[in-house]
């Protein structure tokens, strides 16, 4: 064993005995704390107490650090770095998932991953380097940048840089390939997406570390790590801005439910809690307060999939098209201005026949003085301006009333000589004005109140089927732009959804954004950060509605323009995002390295991506080699299920688990898993758009519901010239298909194979 190693296990020996003693320390004080709040639960009785409350967060911050570092014990760290700062002593930092500290040396046992200096391991080099601390940047030289890899609960392999690393000549000159990566990369097995602290890659840390200030928009193509940077990112930031940045301050959007189900285990992994992560759909929903079906992308695309009439066809795509593009959100801007000026019958604000408010003076208030608010805000703007002049209000009223009643007063006395009659004419006139004083000053502020109380706020729905059903208003809003026969397409369609409780996708975007003109959006309905993955599925409208959820346009969003299979109504161009939606004001990263498939997988699927002409720079595979995809002909149906279960021997041989039948659409996964389930003696599960999990470790799911998910081994059934054609769409949906697989790829075929391949 050599030296290296050897004083490296002496290490790691002396470092878990320090662990162990900082996890006996933290419970004994734990056991001080539980008794000593358990005293102040008794005295206070249910009453609220600083001091009870400071103990009971001290004593769930404890817990949890026991918990990590117990956890710690075995793997405490994955990597060191020996830096010598310019003017002081070279200093060895070991660094893993979670910071240890010693608290009677106050010192560091391991360094947490997102510490300011824990930088240089993922960006440093051997040569002059630097990493930028709360203090300033700290320069210095990065002697040593060491990786452990463990296997049971001991240190198997040391790499060094620039000692373990292959050199390979790329189409850009000499580049490093890290044998550590290889080692991880290989040992992956694909069922959900795991944290990766330990393999994180320069330009990948680059882009984890990226201040929150400002939109970053981040180009992968499959398997470049795009999500895993994405979630890993929001671990820095919470630790990175700890003090005004929690959890439950994040919004993650997903794709779908089987996605998020994917996903789930990162966070906590990484220690990062009460993230909130949600689909678009339902997060719109929720803000929304409504309880409808939706129909999602993932139904729509079915029935574009199976939608015969190509004329039916485009005008689903160009409805899609246009409510997910910033002019339908003019539109809308306009309807509600028009809505504004015509829709609200203002009254006078009365008692008896007296005027307190009269309508010109309020109309020009809402209409004028007020119209910086939202319309339902502009309510209870005016109700608290003319509260303030009120009392005034009905003291000017009581005086105009005393001057009327002084007319009438006159009148009585030059009309009648009769002094008896007079008198009595006098009584009823007095006692009449009096009452009138009476009531106005006891009734004002109730018909104050009733006033605004009648003056109901207009809601969303009601406004946007307005718009649909109202052909002047549509007519004036829309300025001509939509064409007559897409125009009664989408008013129909909405029409028919509505009453059979059902709200497109497409929809939800323009109900918001009326709901945020009428109603205006608080801080509190916000989020500090919002990650989007693949953020290329969703409409410009969508993401300028996104936008408005995140303060100070704090985003992260990921998504690879290849697998754009919405393109009808997704991003076509990052450039267009940014200056459509950012105003130029967001930063864009290209990844330029593919980390889930071995370089004859990706080699096979890049046909496919150069079919799309699309203007992003193709990520290069990191060196790991396996077999070529293979391609396996059968004759008949049958077959399929001998040729599958050889496949389920071989992934097994191979010590590995999940597998994937990829289909074209439901209609054949379909077919498919009734095939299998009659004929196979594996069990499987179909994937389906209602699927939130599938525990089985062997899955049927059509092409569409594949994005972002990988498996150990895919297998693409039947890509036939009628299943894939030359189409957009299909080529797509052929790309995602194909880049799912971590290990090994197959495609059976029983008719002749599509062109694309």
């Amino acid at each position: 064993m050599d030296e290296i190693l050897l004083e490296e296990q002496r290490v790691l020996e002396d470092k878990r005995k320090l662990i162990k003693n900082e996890i006996n320390f933290k419970s004994n004080r734990l056991e001080e704390v539980a008794t000593k709040l358990s005293q102040l639960v008794k005295e206070v009785k249910g009453s609220y107490s600083v001091e009870k409350e400071t103990f009971k967060v001290l004593k769930e911050s404890l817990e949890k650090e026991i918990g990590n570092y117990t956890e710690a014990i075995n793997n405490p760290y994955f990597g060191r770095i020996d830096f010598k700062e310019n003017g002081n002593f070279e200093e060895t930092i070991y660094i893993g998932k979670n910071g240890i500290s010693n608290t009677k040396d106050v010192e560091e046992i391991v360094v947490d991953w997102r510490a300011p200096v824990a930088d240089l391991y993922y960006s440093g080099t051997s040569k002059e380097s630097y990493y930028k601390s709360p203090k300033g940047i700290i320069e210095g030289k990065l002697e040593t940048k060491r990786k452990f890899l463990f296997n049971n609960d001991e240190i198997e392999k040391v790499f060094d840089e620039a000692i373990d690393q292959i050199m390979v000549s790329g189409e850009e000159g000499k580049e490093l390939v890290d044998e550590f990566l290889k080692i991880n990369l290989e040992a992956n097995t694909g069922k959900k997406l795991k944290e990766v602290v330990s393999t994180i890659q320069k330009e990948q840390n680059e882009i984890i570390r990226w201040p929150k200030n400002l939109p970053i928009i981040v180009q992968g193509s499959a398997g470049s790590g795009k999500t895993t940077i994405a979630l890993h990112r929001l671990a820095y930031l919470i630790y990175r801005y700890n003090e005004n940045l929690k959890g439950e301050d994040i919004l993650v959007l997903a794709p779908n439910k089987l996605f998020l189900n994917y996903i789930s285990d990162i966070l906590p992994s990484l220690d990062v809690s009460e993230v909130k992560q949600n689909t678009f759909e339902d997060l719109m929903l929720s803000k929304l307060k409504i309880k409808l079906e939706v129909y999602d992308k993932d139904k729509k695309i079915k029935q574009i999939l199976n939608e015969k009439d190509e004329f039916k066809k485009k005008l689903i795509l160009n409805s899609s098209k246009v409510k997910g593009t910033l002019v339908y959100k003019k539109m809308l801007e306009r309807f509600i201005k028009l809505i504004e000026h015509i829709s609200f019958d203002i009254k006078d604000i009365r008692v008896k026949e007296e005027v307190l408010f009269d309508k010109k003076y309020i109309e020009k208030l809402y209409k004028n003085d007020f119209k910086m608010h939202p319309i339902n805000k502009r309510k209870d703007e005016i109700k608290k301006y003319l509260q303030l002049n009120l009392k005034n209000k009905v003291e000017v009223t009581l005086a105009a009333i005393d001057e009327k009643y002084d007319f009438k007063v006159l009148e009585i006395k030059r009309e009648h000589k009769d002094i008896e009659k007079r008198r009595k004419f006098l009584i009823d006139i007095y006692d009449e004005r009096d009452m009138l004083k009476e009531s106005v000053k006891k009734n004002a502020k109730r018909e104050f109140n009733a006033y605004f109380k009648e003056w109901k706020s207009i809601n969303s729905s009601d406004l946007y089927k307005e718009f649909f059903n109202n052909e002047e208003l549509f007519d004036s809003a829309t300025a001509g732009r939509i064409p007559k026969v897409l125009e009664q397409y989408m008013k129909s369609e909405f029409d028919n959804n509505i009453k059979n409780n059902i709200i497109d996708e497409d929809d939800l975007a323009p109900l918001y954004y009326i709901k945020i003109l009428i109603d205006g959006i608080s801080d509190e309905e916000r989020f500090k950060h919002i990650v989007v993955d693949e953020v290329q599925d969703y409409s410009m409208f969508q993401l300028d509605v996104i936008r408005n959820l995140a303060i100070g346009n704090s985003l992260t969003l990921v998504g690879d323009l290849a697998q754009g299979i919405y393109y009808y109504k997704g991003i076509n161009s990052w450039d267009e995002l940014i200056k459509d939606v950012f105003n130029s004001e967001a930063t864009y990263v290209q990844l330029s390295q593919s980390y889930r498939s071995t370089v004859e997988i990706i080699d096979f699927a890049s046909k496919v991506l150069n079919s799309q002409n699309l203007n992003i720079k193709e990520c290069k595979p990191v060196l790991r080699h396996g077999e070529k995809p293979k391609i396996i002909e059968v004759k008949i149906e049958e077959e399929y299920v001998t040729e599958i279960e050889n496949i389920i021997k071989l992934l097994k041989e191979n010590n590995k688990s999940s597998m994937a039948v990829i289909t074209k659409d439901d209609k054949e996964a379909n077919n498919f898993y009734r095939i299998l389930q009659k004929n196979s003696k594996y069990k499987f599960g179909i994937v389906t758009e209602k699927n939130d999990k599938c525990e089985e470790d062997f899955l049927i799911i059509p092409s569409y519901l594949t994005k972002g998910l990988e498996f150990d081994c895919t297998i693409l059934l039947n890509p036939s010239e009628d299943s894939y054609s030359e189409s957009l769409l299909d080529k797509k949906l052929l790309y995602v298909s194909l880049t799912r697989a971590l290990h090994m790829e197959f495609i059976i075929k029983l008719d002749s194979i599509t062109k694309l391949i």
